[in-house]
């Protein structure tokens, strides 16, 4: 993933070190939510691309943008 940005295949945990709880929040608001941690240790390190095919993220090209305007 280039540092200028996030993209389909940027890892949630990247999303979680790079903006924090700004991160976390923009996960949730499109169905993603990381809880306290993480249940299930691969989770964090799923692109944001497969949680969207398997249904646990919605609307992945606005939280994309979401996410780049976060920066």
């Amino acid at each position: 993933m280039p540092e200028a940005g996030f993209g389909p295949d940027s890892k949630v945990r990247e999303v979680l070190v790079r903006l924090g709880d700004k991160g976390r929040d923009l996960l949730k608001s499109h169905g993603y939510d990381v809880g306290e941690g993480f249940v299930d240790g691969l989770s964090q390190y799923q692109t944001l691309e497969h949680a969207a095919r398997a249904d646990r993220l919605r609307d992945l090209h606005r939280l994309l943008k979401e996410l780049n305007t976060s920066q």
